[in-house]
Order: C-alpha cells, then sequence, then structure tokens
C-alpha cells in the first residue's frame, strides 16, 4: 500500500468526527451528523481535514470509517422487511429466547420483539442433528412456492437458519441456491456463515440482525465509494469491525452485523494506546459522545472482548433484556447519556436523563436548530462548562437563552428550583448513571473499577470526566490529546484483521489432534484472503483460543491456546491451561471431571500501525497564566465563582493548573474539579491528580 495520509472518520448520533495523520501531523473535524444522508457530512469533515493539511483527495492512501448506523437500525427498527426461514417445529424459538426472567419480580415485563414477525417466520422441512447427520431431507419441492410468497410479500431480505446447521450447512446452502435463483435481487443470509457455532436462538438472532441491517448497510457503503470516487479518492476504503479489526467494504457488506458497536471499538483501541504509550496496566475507558457513553475495562494494553453482546436493551442494565448477537465484539457497557441525551421530571419528580437523545437534528436546545427539550449539553451550558462563543472551535454558537428556557420549562419549574440547580440536578445525575454502569460492568466482569486510572474521551467526556472520578473513588483521570475525535484516532491504530469462530465439539480424553489441525487450517484458509485484500504481503499474527469447560455444564470460559500443530500428548497441555484460565475465574478447580472444546477462535492479523514515539524528556514545571476567567457554577457553594480559563493549544509539558478551572479546545473542554489539580504530562495529554 502506498504511503500517504491515513484518515478515520467516526459517524456518531450527533456528530461526525475526522482524523487524518498525514506528514507526521495530526489534524481532525468534528462536524453534525446529517442523519438523512450520513455520507454528507462524512464528505463535509473529510474535505475540512484536507483543506487544513492542504492535501488532497490523491495524497491519501487508506480511508478506515466506524459507524453506528448499524447500531441505530436496529434499535429504531428502521432496517429491512426480512424473512426467516427455519427447521420445522422451531418457527417460534427467536420468540421463546431462552423463557429467563431477566427481571424476576417484573409481572408486566416486557421483551425486545424479535425483529423478524412471526407472519414473516416460515417452517421448512428439514433436520440435522447435532452430529451433522441428516435425519430428514431438505424438502426442495417447497422452497419453489415458498420463493413466490416471498416475491409476492415484497421481502428485501432473507435469513435461513436450520438447527444445528453449524456442524452441516449442507441444508442452509441448497436453500440458499434455489431462494437465490427465483429472488436474484433479495441478499440472503445463512446462519452457519454469520455464526457457526451452537445454540440455536443466538445463532438465529445475529442471522436475522444480519439480514435486517444488510440492504441499508450495503446502499450506504455503495452510495459512500460513488461519492468518493467522484471527488477523486482512489485510496482503499475499510470498515471498522466490533471486535477491533479492519475488514474490506465486500465483506461489511456480507456480514454488516459485524459493523454493530465499530464507533465505540474505535474508541476502546484509541484508549488502550495511550495506555500502552503511558505504560498503565489498569485502564477506565471512558468515551461520552453526544448520544451515548461507553465504559470498558482494559488490562495490560488490552481492552476486554467477548463473542457476544445484547443490542436494543429494553432494561438499562439488565443481561437478557436486548437482542443477542453471536459475533466477536470489544466488550463494553454503553448507555443512553451522552451531550445530547434528553432530561426531564418523572411522575414521581425525580429528574430523568436519557436515552433518548436529541441527536443532530434538531440537537440541543442550545443549538438554535428547533430542539426544546433540554440535554446535557445544555446543562453544561448554563453552568458555564462551555463557552458559548468558541463550541466547536467558534464555528457554532451556542444559544444560552434557549437552553434556559427549555431547563426553566421541563426541570426547574417541576421542581420549583432555579434554573442553575435544575442544570446542577441533571449533570449529577448523568454522572451517577455513568458511575454505577461502571460499578455494574466491573462486577459482571469480576473485576474492580477501583485503583484504575480514567481515560476520558469523547466531545462530552473531558467536561465529566472529574466528577466521575470522583464518584468511583479514583484519583488519577487522563485526557489525550485529540480527545473530542478519540474514536477516529483509535480507527487509525485498528490492524486489519478478521476473526473466525466454529463450534466443534471435542473432549480431551478423546482428543483428536488431526481433527483440530485441519479445522483450525481451514478456518486459516477462509480469513486469509480477507486479510490480504488489505495488508498486501505484510506478516500475519495468528492467534487462537477456544471455549471449554468441564463436562456438564452449561456455560464456557475463554482459554488461550498455542499457535502450532496439535498432537495426540497436547491433552495435558490443553487441560493444564484451562485449569490454570478457571483457576483464575473461579479461584479453584474441579478435579475428576473431564473437559471438552466446544468453540474453536482463529484471529489473524496484520501488524497494528501504532505510534512509535517516545515520550520527550520532562519539562521544568511551570504555572502559565490563564487565557480569562468566566463564571462557572460551584456545586459546594451553590454560586457562580470566577474560574480561570486556559487554553489548552497554550499548554506546554510541565504546565501545572490548580483546581478549579476549565481547559478548553476545539472539540471538548476539561473541567478540573476542586478536587482536582492538572499536569500536562510529556507528551501533552492533560493529568488529573487528586489532592492527596
Amino acid at each position: 500500500m502506498r504511503q500517504g495520509g491515513r484518515l478515520g472518520v467516526d459517524i456518531g448520533g450527533t456528530f461526525t468526527d475526522v482524523a487524518l495523520e498525514a506528514g507526521g501531523q495530526r489534524y481532525s473535524a468534528k462536524i453534525l451528523t446529517t442523519p438523512e444522508a450520513p455520507e454528507r457530512a462524512v464528505l463535509e469533515a473529510i474535505g475540512v481535514v484536507l483543506h487544513e493539511a492542504v492535501l488532497g483527495p490523491g495524497d491519501l492512501s487508506i480511508i478506515i470509517h466506524g459507524t453506528t448506523l448499524a447500531t441505530n437500525a436496529i434499535i429504531e427498527r428502521k432496517g429491512a422487511k426480512t424473512a426467516l426461514l427455519t427447521t420445522e417445529g422451531f418457527r417460534d424459538t427467536i420468540e421463546i429466547r431462552h423463557e429467563n426472567r431477566f427481571e424476576q419480580y417484573d409481572v408486566n415485563i416486557d421483551l425486545p420483539p424479535p425483529l423478524v414477525p412471526r407472519r414473516l417466520r416460515f417452517p421448512v422441512r428439514e433436520r440435522v442433528d447435532a452430529g451433522g447427520r441428516v435425519l430428514v431431507p431438505l424438502d426442495e419441492a417447497a422452497l419453489l412456492p415458498l420463493a413466490d410468497r416471498l416475491a409476492a410479500e415484497r421481502i428485501e431480505s432473507i435469513a435461513i437458519g436450520f438447527l444445528h446447521s453449524f456442524t452441516n450447512p449442507a441444508h442452509e446452502r441448497r436453500a440458499g441456491e434455489i431462494l437465490a435463483e427465483r429472488l436474484p435481487d433479495v441478499p440472503i443470509t445463512l446462519s452457519s456463515e454469520v455464526s457457526p457455532e451452537m445454540r440455536e436462538y443466538e445463532r438465529f438472532s445475529t442471522a436475522c440482525a444480519n439480514a435486517y441491517i444488510q440492504p441499508l448497510i450495503s446502499r450506504y457503503l455503495a452510495n459512500l465509494e460513488t461519492l468518493l470516487h467522484r471527488e477523486g479518492f482512489m485510496c482503499p476504503l475499510f470498515l471498522m469491525l466490533s471486535g477491533g479489526g479492519l475488514t474490506a467494504v465486500e465483506t461489511a457488506i456480507r456480514f454488516p452485523v459485524r459493523l454493530v458497536e465499530s464507533g465505540p471499538a474505535g474508541g476502546a483501541i484509541f484508549a488502550s494506546e495511550i495506555a500502552r504509550q503511558c505504560r498503565l496496566d489498569k485502564v477506565l475507558s471512558y468515551d461520552m459522545g453526544g448520544t451515548t457513553a461507553k465504559i470498558c475495562l482494559i488490562d495490560e494494553l488490552k481492552p476486554q472482548t467477548s463473542r457476544a453482546f445484547e443490542v436494543a436493551r429494553i432494561y438499562r442494565f439488565k443481561k437478557g433484556s436486548g437482542l443477542p448477537l453471536r459475533i466477536p465484539v470489544i466488550e463494553m457497557v454503553e448507555i443512553g447519556a451522552g451531550g445530547g441525551s434528553v432530561a426531564r421530571v418523572d411522575r414521581l419528580k425525580r429528574i430523568v436523563v436519557g436515552p433518548n437523545s436529541a441527536g443532530a437534528d434538531p440537537g440541543p436546545a442550545c443549538y438554535g436548530r428547533g430542539g426544546t427539550a433540554p440535554t446535557v449539553t445544555d446543562a453544561d451550558l448554563l453552568l458555564g462548562r462551555i463557552d458559548p462563543t468558541g463550541f466547536s472551535g467558534g464555528r457554532m454558537a451556542l444559544d444560552r437563552g434557549a437552553a434556559e428556557a427549555a431547563m426553566q420549562q421541563e426541570v426547574a419549574e417541576p421542581l420549583a428550583l432555579a434554573v442553575e440547580l435544575a442544570a446542577l440536578g441533571v449533570s449529577e445525575i448523568v454522572d451517577e448513571n455513568m458511575a454505577n454502569a461502571a460499578r455494574v460492568h466491573a462486577i459482571e466482569s469480576g473485576k474492580d473499577a477501583r485503583g484504575r486510572i480514567l481515560v476520558a474521551f469523547g466531545g462530552a467526556a473531558p467536561l465529566h470526566a472529574a466528577r466521575l472520578a470522583e464518584k468511583l473513588g479514583l484519583d488519577r483521570v487522563l485526557v489525550p490529546s485529540y480527545a473530542g475525535v478519540g474514536s477516529a484516532v483509535g480507527f487509525l491504530r485498528a490492524p486489519i484483521a478478521y476473526e473466525i469462530v466454529r463450534s466443534a465439539l471435542q473432549r480431551l480424553d478423546q482428543f483428536d489432534p488431526a481433527a483440530a489441525n485441519a479445522l483450525l487450517a481451514a478456518m486459516r484458509a477462509e480469513a486469509e484472503p480477507i486479510i490480504r485484500r488489505g495488508a498486501g504481503d505484510a506478516p500475519l499474527t495468528e492467534t487462537r483460543s477456544a471455549f471449554m469447560r468441564y463436562r456438564g455444564q452449561g456455560h464456557e470460559i475463554a482459554v488461550p491456546l498455542p499457535t502450532r500443530t496439535y498432537h495426540d500428548d497436547d491433552t495435558a497441555i490443553l487441560r493444564a491451561v484451562f485449569e490454570e484460565a478457571y483457576r483464575r475465574l473461579y479461584s479453584r478447580i474441579i478435579p475428576g471431571v473431564e473437559v471438552e472444546i466446544l468453540s474453536w477462535v482463529l484471529l489473524l492479523s496484520a501488524p497494528s500501525p501504532s505510534e512509535t514515539a517516545a515520550a520527550p524528556p520532562p519539562s521544568e514545571p511551570h504555572t502559565p497564566q490563564p487565557a480569562r476567567r468566566r463564571p462557572v457554577f460551584d456545586p459546594e457553594t451553590g454560586e457562580f465563582i470566577e474560574v480561570a480559563i486556559y487554553e489548552r493549544r497554550d499548554l506546554l509539558p510541565g504546565a501545572f493548573i490548580p483546581g478549579p478551572a476549565v481547559i478548553v479546545e476545539d472539540e471538548t473542554s476539561t473541567v478540573v474539579s476542586r478536587l482536582f489539580d492538572a499536569h500536562i504530562d510529556a507528551f501533552g495529554y492533560i493529568e488529573l491528580l487528586r489532592h492527596v
């Protein structure tokens, strides 16, 4: 791949962020997303950074793109009209779910409705057993009139999910071929391709989600590529995956479900890079944008990962209340607590913030674009944390009067509060929501949020980072450079990578090394062409793991495996690595019980384009003069006080800034509370340290 500028683009619910690295310099831009045509904001933002860098379209070597479009389409139910073909007798699997009650005592419990309604779920006569043996042949003749019915229903996308197809996909493939002949313009998703793992509910749910968003994502990416080529961009376009790797457009169109949470994945990679650069072992990544806030645990420079997660949860923190997706993903908790999250007073006279957002259109009331609901951004403006004339580098003037009117009507008057106290209440509620989400996420992961370094980025996170650290008992906060466009910068650090998972049961007492080697070789053969499209002849790294359990257990744990050819005498080694992982999680093992492997995982990746610059030597401590002062609301006294305001671009390494203060930059502002002082470290990052 030729040398040139590298550009990352992150489309959020409120803002579209762009980061460009060229000639040893970094440039960034943040503009409002255009929901009706997201590609328009992409081109506008790219134009802004290219103009600043004095570059043209031909000077770029790669464009890396992440988006929340897939996630939003599922949450807002704006995907394609989708049909599901499934094994006779299993039509209602995606509605029956696991029959678990995630809210034990709620007699009126709400469950997320399936993406495919019952009238569009069609049973097909066929049956394969758990070993892959055909019990009932596929009724091919019945598929022909079914294809006509699908055409009459004007189905836009089809998912095929047959029982045990992960062991023998022949029936799914044949059904797909027959339907493709009769319905050539309708995309078809096979569950054996999108999620070839055991547990039919999760597999069917993932296949339905992939089919549901495939036409939307396919049209969007095709339009974006056409527009980019029309504007003279001939460099390759890559998409960020939810697992933290990059892939080509063709793969993203085939498996768009892997783009769900691709934007937040870039943020986790950004925080991991900061951890590597600053040698931080335990990090709490905190990404707060305009629509949501994301919390991710990073240990030993790696973000926590998973092979499954839920989207569109009905209950904010309740596992099981969303739609399960079985894909590789960077594990994080995401809540509706962004700058655009709407505040209101409920029937119990409580302030409630989110999860609904004002988005980019109309946006918060202070944007002056027709929004009338108070948001977190409106609250921050009323508290003096945001400069109304310097927002987004001065490109967008904020209307304080509109923010005050919205807060007065929706929060202050119902609670008989002064508008400043109402704004403080909104801010406190959103900060407590994030703190609670971080605690719950850490506990569910078997970890502790305490004792970590908070790395804050995203347009709104630095405004709330100090208060979040106070609530979590953290003593150190790091706000890196370009924090306002952190996810877009993270895209530039992501490797071209692809992960494949295959379910293939093996008991260790009957371990078949030849079968394991053949399976892993086939997985690599499938992954390598995908990687080579973007990595060329670069050396590739193969990482293996397996999901293992004691025989008889209901769920399994992730276990790292050696990357080499396996032999008969590897049984003891595989059992040892399983027991090491099991003991780390549960502080014990179970002697005398056989161990089995359920699924095999292969991750193939090209080298990461990490920054290699070492930190410059420490600078002499000094106290800079503030650029100006302005009133900022002080929660301790309940009054506005004059606070020093510093321009981040004027601060040099070694600068010491006592709290309270505000450090402003084009894409965000960092609030230094009374309990913290700010230091500018050798990398130019803002480091908040709690008073001893």
